[in-house]
């Protein structure tokens, strides 16, 4: 990456101004060992959870709530979040963000369990966006349940698709890195699936169900 190109990504990951309630759920990530989202993409979360006008969304990998607030913040007013982890205080701590954030209870269902539980017995085509920012040994499986979630026109973003620039080094094989080398390109030549890759924070992988 050229210098200026490295200051471009900076300054846009930079630019997003976060509030109070976005900062206590930085903090509670950093005291539970949990890597957020960065400002990037949270704020790209919020445009495209407003642009899709979703009004069900599932989350694959809680965390303390950055990522949740971020969708909430997009979705509509009536719309519904489900959240899924499998650590009861990540799921504590994200209750407690989307409750400073002023979100009312009935929007959101925070589910306690492993996604590869939980994913199959979701509704089939019943959801306008999926949002996965979990394991990488398990992607595969949740993108194939993510298609299956997902309503015709509904959006499938996958968080950190670039690995820390490790995918798009054919050098890097690293389990993880080789999962998501994989899954991007599964997903590119999907016929079912629209798709794209933003460089935004660590890579958001972002395809349309056709």
């Amino acid at each position: 990456m050229s210098a200026d190109k490295s200051s471009s990504w900076s300054y846009a990951e930079d630019l997003p101004a976060e509030d109070e309630v976005m900062l206590r759920a930085r903090e509670r990530s950093f005291e539970l060992g949990v890597s957020a989202i960065s400002p990037g993409v949270g704020a790209v979360l919020t445009v495209l959870a407003a642009a899709s006008k979703a009004q069900t969304a599932v989350e694959i990998g809680t965390g303390a709530g950055v990522s949740g607030v971020c969708l909430l913040r997009g979705l509509g007013p009536h719309a519904v979040l489900t959240t899924i982890d499998v650590d009861v205080e990540h799921l504590r701590a994200a209750r407690e963000a989307f409750a400073e954030a002023g979100s009312p209870a009935n929007r959101t269902r925070t589910i306690s369990g492993r996604a590869g539980d939980v994913l199959p017995r979701l509704t089939d085509g019943a959801y306008d966006l999926v949002f996965i920012d979990a394991d990488k040994p398990g992607l595969p499986g949740y993108v194939e349940q993510a298609i299956r979630l997902l309503k015709r026109a509904g959006l499938l973003i996958i968080n950190d698709a670039l690995d820390k620039d490790k995918v798009a080094n054919p050098a890097g094989r690293e389990p993880n890195t080789v999962t998501l080398r994989q899954v991007g390109k599964a997903i590119r030549d999907d016929d079912r699936l629209s798709s794209a890759m933003l460089p935004t924070g660590d890579g958001l992988l972002v395809a349309v169900k056709k």
